[in-house]
């Protein structure tokens, strides 16, 4: 079986490492909901040695990230548990949760339980970091934004690119408050969440 590859999870992972290691250098655990390939869980375990970094994804995906753990065999990287934002979480507190081109992907009932799960599992004073694109003031930041969401919706009517103010109105429901918005590489954003 071929290892699963992002080409975007390597275009991406240095520029979110650059901004992550300092809000996690205080950090112990890690969960990842949706590591998707696991590219991420790899390269930010590797270079965050410090964290133990807990992958998650629906089941489907679990072959494709256990071929990268296995190739990696890193100590502080753990094999993933079966995540359903539907469901439960399988998971204790942890310190941080970190999710990447998520939200746009899951139906907005889904974004909900995301933040449910993120306020029922969260540490006191824990991290929140959320990568992928957003809409600010119901505007796309590019026009191929506003392209990446057309093509989102013809292959899924419950996708979308969110709206930023949504987000921030879910994650302070959730106890948390915003701590930055920084501006990434190809007309994407990292949120940083800061439980109160």
């Amino acid at each position: 079986m071929t290892k699963p590859f992002s080409q975007a999870c390597e275009n991406n992972k240095n520029p979110i490492l650059s901004i992550i290691t300092a809000y996690l250098a205080q950090v112990e655990s890690v969960l990842e909901v949706g590591s998707g390939t696991g590219q991420h869980s790899v390269h930010f375990a590797a270079n965050l040695p410090h964290l133990q970094w807990h992958t998650s994804d629906r089941l489907v995906n679990h072959n494709g990230i256990k071929q990268w753990l296995d190739e990696a065999k890193l100590d502080n990287l753990h094999a993933p548990v079966e995540l359903d934002l539907n469901r439960p979480w399988p998971v204790n507190t942890v310190d941080a949760i970190y999710t990447a081109n998520t939200l746009h992907i899951v139906s907005i009932p889904l974004v909900e339980q995301f933040f449910t799960g993120v306020n029922k599992h969260l540490a006191s004073k824990g991290l929140v970091c959320i990568y992928g694109p957003f809409k600010y003031n119901g505007n796309f930041t590019s026009e191929s934004n506003q392209r990446f969401d057309e093509f989102l919706n013809q292959q899924d009517c419950q996708s979308g690119i969110r709206d930023f103010e949504w987000v921030q109105q879910l994650a302070e429901q959730a106890g948390l408050m915003l701590v930055d918005d920084i501006a990434m590489p190809a007309n994407n954003q990292l949120l940083i969440f800061k439980r109160h």
